[in-house]
Formats: C-alpha cells, structure tokens, sequence
C-alpha cells in the first residue's frame, strides 16, 4: 500500500500562541525572544516578516528592519502546553503520529485516512479544529513520504494546505533548487553547485558514482532525495536518546575561570537530573565551549563507569576546563552526557558515601520537581541568575527530551 504521509506545521507558532493569548497583539508586527539580555529573535509574526524581520536576528537588526517592531519574551510553558493539546487533534486521525518539534508533527494516514473522507479531508479537519480550539494557524503538507510532505508544507506557507501525489514528484521537483530540500543545507549546496547541480532535477540525474565520489555515503542518499525518495519512517515512539545535553548563551563574556565553573555545574546538574527523571546513565561527558567570534570547540573524556551523578559529570567537565588554556571570554557553555544506557532501578550501591549522595540527589530532585527547578541548589551557582532560554530542536514533548 503506498504510503501517505502528512506534515503538519504551525504558522509563526510562537508569535500566534502570544497573539492569540494577547489580544492587543493581533494583527501587529510582533517577535519572540528569549529572556536574556543577548537573546536573538526565536520567531516573528507574519506582520513582521513583510518587513524583514527574520528568526536568528538580533534585537538590532530587527528593530532596524521594523521600528515598531514589538518584542515578546517567549513563554516555553505556554508553547509546551499547546504542542501536547495539539498532539491530541492528530491523534484523532491516526496513531502513527510523530512530534518532530515543538512546532512540527509527521502524520501517517496511510491505514486510517479512508476513515475521514481521505487525506484531504483530514488536512482541512484538522486546521479547522486547530484555528476553531486554539486560534492559530497551520499549514499541511500532504505526499507519499516525509521529504516530499515536509517540502509541500514548506512551499505552502502560511496557512496552505497541498497534496502532492506520487506522478506529481518530478514536476514538483524538476526546477527546484536543491537548498529548498529537507536537509540540504547552505554548504551542501554549495557543493553541489560547484560539481553544476542547482535543482533537485538535476541532483536525481546525477551520477550515483560522481555524488559517492564528493560526499561518502550520503552522495547516494542525495541522488535519491533529488528523486524524492526518502524511506524514513514516521516513528511513532520516541528512541532511545544517544545523548543528553544542555547549552546557554552567557549574559555576557566571561574570561573568569571559577565563573565559568560554577555555570558549569549548573549544566551539570540540568543534564544529571534529566538522566536521573528518565533512568539514564551516560560513559561519555563532553564540555563545549564558543568564543564571541562564535568559534565553537568541544572536548569529550571517558568516565571509569557509567553514571548520572551531578558531581562526576561536573568534576570531569571543569577537569576538561583546566586543561584548556582560553584565548579569548566565553560566550556559550554546555555540557553533554553521552554514550547513554538504561539505569537499572533499585541498585544499590556499594559504599556508604555513594549511597549518601545518592540520596542526595534523589532529595534535591524530589524537591525542585514538587516547588520548582533551582528552588533547591548547590551554592556555587546559587549568583547565577537562570535565563528562560529558547526551547531546543530537539525538544519532544515527552520522555528524556522534554526540556525547558
């Protein structure tokens, strides 16, 4: 049975969750950001976007562009709580259901869309239901893989609804330039366009051999996706996550080496207690730290055991710090646990002292799950004010990635 995949995608999600909160807002040049004082816009209104206002600019750049350009700080509660409602509306319709973002979701209505009058009648169901219940709207993607849905959303925007079928794929993508698909980036373009490949027609004609030759394995998956073939499932269930990290843009540079630990520790104890809450442990701890020029490095060291305790992904985190020596302040810090696996309930631990801060631990966490992150906190960090940051791409609404 050929597949029928759909792409649901909310229009300029932040900014109409906030106007449809605000009534004040409606209708006006708005943009999203983030609370802290070197935020850059997360999302801007449709109103705004006419005047060139774009996600990624700084206030600067987006208050030229728009003088009366008003700025919302973003509500990650807010958005959280309306992507789980929606979630509900799909599965109405289908239980093969994909969350790919806060703001995206994958549909396979393959076995189910008989049921609803078809794959057009959900598409125009589903918006009704999201613009009647919540105020806000969606475009939707309708075609026989996740590529090719994903690229119909995408060249429908905003509020546009198309299907496109399984004879219409090489029309759709005779001229189309390659950067317009799912997961060809600007540099992946680029060279492309040096080997003479500008439009997926072209890159689905192009020599499998030529494409191996220049990109590895995926020059084969690129002819393919320049054919609009794409075999990547909707998968319904979360996997199992590879690793489990947490990033921040500073309020500002700092060179300071016991300032820049105790933000270390802070991120420690965010990615310890995610792996905790979802029973993970991790070998593997990584520290990445960015420049101001936005050079970006990361070192990576192997623990002697797997763990989740704050203070060993800490220790080996501010370790990897001593051996750095700085050229420049930090802008950005974060600290990932990887090489993850389950943890095994109800394990006890061998020494009294790994008992004691075990227990701990589980204190801090019950606490600050019942009042509240941070209410409970190691001093080291407590002069760090936490900054309500911009929800992560990788962010899903349950499971090990749900983060604020």
């Amino acid at each position: 049975m050929p597949k029928i995949i759909m792409c649901v995608d909310m229009d300029a999600f932040f900014a109409s969750v906030e106007q449809q909160a605000d009534p004040r807002l409606r209708g006006k040049p708005i943009a999203v950001t983030g609370s802290g004082a070197r935020t850059v816009i997360t999302t801007a209104s449709y109103e705004a976007r006419k005047f060139g206002v774009k996600t990624g600019m700084n206030i600067y750049e987006a208050k030229k562009a728009c003088p009366q350009l008003i700025l919302v700080t973003g509500d990650n509660e807010k958005y959280i709580h309306t992507c789980k409602e929606l979630t509900k509306v799909y599965n109405q319709f289908t239980p093969d259901m994909e969350t790919y973002s806060i703001d995206e979701a994958f549909l396979d209505i393959t076995t189910t869309h008989h049921l609803f009058g078809g794959p057009e009648a959900i598409g125009i169901s589903i918006k009704k239901i999201i613009k009647d219940r919540f105020g806000i709207n969606c475009t939707i993607g309708i075609a026989p893989n996740i590529l090719i849905a994903k690229l119909a959303s995408d060249i429908s925007k905003p509020d546009g609804l198309r299907w496109i079928r399984p004879d219409d794929v090489p029309d759709v993508l005779k001229d189309l330039p390659v950067k317009e698909l799912w997961g060809i980036g600007s540099k992946t373009s680029e060279r492309l366009a040096a080997l003479g490949i500008k439009t997926c027609g072209e890159l689905g004609r192009a020599s499998a051999s030529l494409l191996r030759n220049r990109f590895g394995i995926i020059g084969e998956t690129l002819k393919l996706m320049g054919m609009g073939i794409c075999s990547r499932p909707v998968i319904a269930e979360e996997e199992e996550p590879k690793s489990i990290g947490h990033s921040m843009t500073l309020p500002k540079n700092i060179g300071d080496r016991d300032e820049i630990k105790a933000y270390i520790l802070k991120l420690s104890e965010m990615v310890g207690r995610r792996a905790r809450r979802y029973r993970y442990l991790g070998r593997k701890v990584s520290l990445t730290l960015r420049y101001p020029d936005f050079e970006t490095f990361t070192k990576q060291t192997t623990l002697s055991q797997y763990a989740n305790d704050t203070h060993i992904i800490y220790k080996s985190a501010a370790d990897m710090l001593s051996g750095i020596r700085l050229k420049d302040r930090i802008r950005l810090i974060g600290v990932c646990l990887s090489d993850i696996t389950e943890d095994e309930p109800h394990q006890p631990s061998l020494f009294e002292i790994e008992r004691r801060r075990k227990d701990l631990l589980n204190i801090m966490d019950a606490v600050n799950d019942r009042f509240g992150d941070f209410k409970l906190t190691w001093a080291s960090y407590i002069m760090q004010e936490r900054d309500g940051g911009v929800i992560s791409p990788a962010w899903r609404p349950t499971g090990v990635r749900l983060t604020l």
